[in-house]
């Protein structure tokens, strides 16, 4: 993933302290960057290495592999309990008894809210500007298989959390990993775990947290002309600490009302113009599925756009990273399985629905234009060939594309990016912070520790131009996902066990909705 730099590192101190000759090679942002790049290049390198041959990035692969086995192995269990997992987001099976300290519904929408961001704005548009039209098709199937990948993990979370008596909760991968090999009696859970929390942790800081604020100042700044990152910063971190001192039930009293608020205003805007081109729909979805199986203007012909497809649902919704199953454990329920049903809902919205309508109305602004003599997709006002340009280029094609239809969405867009920046930095806090509580142990002291500290990277992140920073901790979110995806095929016969039982007694009548 690339990422827009902006911003410089304020350190006056830390550069007086450097050599005179160091100073003249270049800023110490560049320095920083630079120094940073040698030591975690490798590492980087090594996540998003391309299959050999081939420009598809084995991780994807890895993702796209576990949602497929574990779509078969559940049997489609995405489909077969989609209306039932409806229901329990609507509240239908809640006993407000249970231990947890949340509701299927704050579950979900804390969980969507570490999702649904810039990636379905910017990510999009460069999927569909590289892979063309077809990319779509690939990233909605892949988006459906993620959905079984989504349900093993937060059944997990919930089954294996731990519950301590002052009703608070902690759970996620590291919890399955340590206490579900013990049970079965495999070695390794506890490392795995600890590699996990370390991932999560560098992940949090950097792309949940960092570019998140990086981007939003971008956004910012382009409506209201440049001002120094570290303000943006700073109003970022006191908001984003206002809400995470109060832990995850404050996470998920505004998580409920943001992530609806952003989700509605977004899609709103999409259908607006869907509707207004309603004669075109029929055509878009032609040059989806046209473009999925011929690859026509796409570089790379179908691979180029099966490539990008998946590469942007993997991206995007986090199907087997594990990061969701943290948010979702923290549920009120004494069924695990239930919050595997909530949760597969997740890459439905966030890829299939959110993802799609951005495509969508890409295609029909006719923003992109094939070049004659590449035979790629360039932006259309721009005339610039979208696979040499970053993350940026994808909103401005997007802000193109809506503006096109509404000519003040740049202002609804830079809204919708700074909601997005910022529920996704609450809720990646609280990933982070039990992956620390995991490590360094869990009381108020702890806590308060790591979160003084995300909201330093708060402002470090939007007044900073640390590019390698944010591709090292990119590559943690994504590591997180070879340690977590190896600890569900171990445990995924436990998943199915679950599943059997409560199908059972759920067609039975024995569980029961509850009269609320």
């Amino acid at each position: 993933m690339k990422y827009l730099k902006t911003g410089f590192f304020a350190g006056a101190a830390v550069a007086a302290a450097l050599p005179a000759q160091a100073q003249e090679a270049g800023t110490l942002d560049e320095q920083v960057n630079a120094v940073f790049a040698e030591f975690t290049g490798p590492f980087v390198n090594l996540i998003f290495a391309p299959l050999p041959g081939t420009s598809f990035p084995w991780i994807v692969l890895w993702l796209v592999v576990a949602a497929s086995i574990f779509t078969i192995y559940f049997s489609f269990v995405q489909l077969r309990f989609f209306s039932h997992s409806i229901a329990l987001v609507k509240g239908d099976y809640s006993d407000p008894d249970d231990a947890g300290e949340v509701s299927h519904f704050q579950a979900l929408a804390t969980a969507l809210s570490g999702t649904v961001g810039l990636g379905n704005i910017a990510g999009v548009a460069v999927a569909v500007g590289i892979g063309g039209p077809g990319a779509t098709f690939w990233m909605i199937l892949a988006g459906l298989l993620g959905m079984a990948s989504k349900f093993t993990e937060c059944t997990l979370g919930v089954k294996y959390r731990n519950e301590y008596p002052d009703g608070t909760v902690s759970g996620g991968p590291m919890y399955y990993m340590s206490k579900g090999f013990k049970e079965r009696g495999l070695p390794g859970g506890g490392l795995l775990a600890i590699l996990f929390s370390v991932f999560c942790i560098l992940g949090a800081l950097g792309g949940g947290n960092m570019f998140q604020a990086n981007q939003a100042h971008a956004q910012i700044t382009q409506i209201t002309g440049d001002y120094p990152g570290w303000i943006t910063g700073l109003i970022f971190a006191a908001v984003v600490f206002a809400v995470i001192v109060g832990g995850i039930k404050s996470i998920a009293r505004v998580t409920e009302k943001v992530v609806p608020f952003m989700g509605i205003m977004y899609v709103g805007a999409a259908l607006i113009i869907l509707i207004v081109n309603y004669d075109m729909v029929g055509w878009a979805f032609g040059q989806i599925f046209a473009g999925a199986f011929t690859g026509l203007g796409v570089a790379g012909g179908f691979v180029g756009a099966l490539i990008q497809g998946f590469k942007r649902a993997a991206f995007s919704n986090e199907a087997g990273v594990g990061s969701a199953a943290i948010a979702h454990s923290a549920v009120r329920t004494k069924e695990p399985i239930t919050e595997g049903f909530v949760s597969l809902l997740e890459p439905l919205i966030d890829t299939v629905v959110i993802c799609t309508m951005t495509a969508l109305v890409i295609i029909i602004s006719q923003q992109l234009i094939i070049d004659a003599d590449t035979g790629n997709y360039m932006l259309n006002e721009a005339g610039t060939a979208i696979a040499t340009v970053d993350g940026n280029s994808g909103v401005a094609l997007t802000s193109a594309a809506f503006a096109s239809g509404i000519s003040w969405f740049p202002y609804i867009l830079a809204l919708a990016v700074v909601l997005f920046a910022f529920s996704t930095m609450i809720s990646w806090s609280y990933y982070g912070l039990k992956a620390w509580t995991y490590l360094f142990g869990e009381g108020k002291a702890s806590e308060l520790t790591f979160k003084i500290i995300f909201c330093i990277f708060i402002v470090i992140g939007a007044a900073a131009s640390l590019g390698p920073v944010i591709d090292f901790s990119d590559a943690a979110i994504f590591a997180m996902a070879v340690v977590n995806i190896t600890a569900l095929y171990f445990l995924m016969s436990i998943v199915r066990e679950e599943l059997r039982s409560y199908s059972a007694r759920l067609r039975s009548g024995e569980i029961k909705k509850f009269a609320h």
